[in-house]
């Protein structure tokens, strides 16, 4: 199609018109994500939109909802959002706290990720797991932060074969590696695998709660002694009230915005770490927070939304992609006054070590 460069490079260029410390591996990603995005097979798509329908739906409500079904629809919905995320310089798929407000999203998750990898006290020989690994770029940070050697999974396929991918054509090979894994199942790895461990927004708002414990002793299997486990993740804050219909409300909006399925309290997950064995080091707010760049992305989705609609009227792309833009809209703007209620936190800390004896 003689048009898709032209589209392509011009949706990109706008898109990037206010982006603030804008780097050469941001822009090819984004085009990238446009291609990739228009040329997304139409069962991948309905399934997409399903999927953010189920988990509107059930909102985390674990009562309600089969893990199975559940795992199945994240897996939809990730292999459309990570390909539409990686355009507006989401492509690790989480917001990260705000710590240098000079400077934009993808450098305050340099900053975050660095500041997490560093209290695991990991160098050269050791070994790291990364739970919830997406396209493995946090990972690719890690290991050149660290030095270390890491090993990740995900339920999504395609975002472990492009972080497998991308670790080729960087010369990381040798260094990270990537398959296909699931939190609810028995990690692909042997007792005492690792020196330490971590997550970002990718573990716990996928558990039910009756499953923490279960989670938290595979952890425990794989991990070393004196290996430690420290993650940023999406859990409610003891403000947050099931019984008042303003969070539910705000709740079922941003939840599938997550691309998660479940809400935890931080209690309940550091409760199910220690029953497992380890020793709490820290449970803690966010150091900052994420909503002043939700809402930078909120912005630029707003004008992304104006050339899908352009595009969707001269045939290029399907309605799907305004109606997904809408619900992420949406769900942003949720999230953004969530936040600032204090109700919820998406970089929640918890540091846990696994005892030497």
């Amino acid at each position: 199609m003689k048009l898709l460069p032209i589209v392509v490079t011009l949706l990109a260029s706008v898109l990037l018109y206010n982006w603030m410390d804008v780097s050469l591996y941001q822009v090819t990603t984004s085009i990238r994500g446009v291609r990739d995005l228009m040329n997304i097979p139409s069962d991948e798509i309905e399934a997409c939109s399903k999927a953010y329908k189920y988990l509107m739906k059930y909102s985390g409500q674990t009562n309600n909802s089969e893990t199975a079904e559940e795992t199945q629809h994240v897996r939809a919905l990730y292999t459309v959002l990570h390909r539409l995320l990686a355009i507006a310089d989401i492509e690790k798929l989480y917001i990260p706290p705000l710590i240098d407000a000079k400077k934009g999203l993808y450098v305050n998750q340099w900053i975050w990720e660095e500041q997490m990898v560093k209290t695991l006290n990991v160098g050269k020989e050791h070994k790291v797991l990364d739970m919830g690994c997406g396209r493995g770029r946090i990972a690719h940070w890690a290991a050149r932060v660290t030095g270390a050697k890491i090993s990740g999974y995900n339920i999504d396929e395609s975002q472990v074969g492009e972080a497998n991918k991308y670790a080729k054509e960087t010369g990381m090979a040798d260094r990270l590696d990537f398959k296909q894994g699931d939190h609810h199942q028995r990690l692909k790895y042997e007792d005492n695998s690792f020196d330490g461990a971590y997550s970002f927004q990718a573990l716990w708002p996928f558990i039910k709660k009756h499953q923490l414990d279960g989670v938290a002793k595979e952890m425990f299997r794989v991990m070393k002694p004196g290996a430690r486990y420290a993650c940023g993740e999406y859990l409610l804050t003891p403000h947050f009230n099931w019984e008042d219909p303003e969070h539910l409300e705000l709740h079922r909006l941003f939840l599938p915005t997550l691309a998660a399925s479940q809400s935890n309290y931080p209690d309940d997950v550091t409760d199910a770490l220690k029953r497992a064995g380890f020793e709490i080091i820290l449970s803690a707010p966010s150091v900052a927070p994420a909503w002043p760049l939700c809402e930078s992305k909120t912005d630029l989705f707003l004008l992304m939304r104006q050339f899908v609609i352009g595009l969707t009227r001269i045939g290029v792309m399907g309605p799907w992609a305004e109606s997904i833009l809408d619900d992420l809209l949406s769900g942003g703007k949720a999230w953004s006054k969530a936040e600032k209620m204090k109700i919820a936190d998406l970089n929640w800390q918890i540091t846990v070590r696994k005892p030497l004896k």
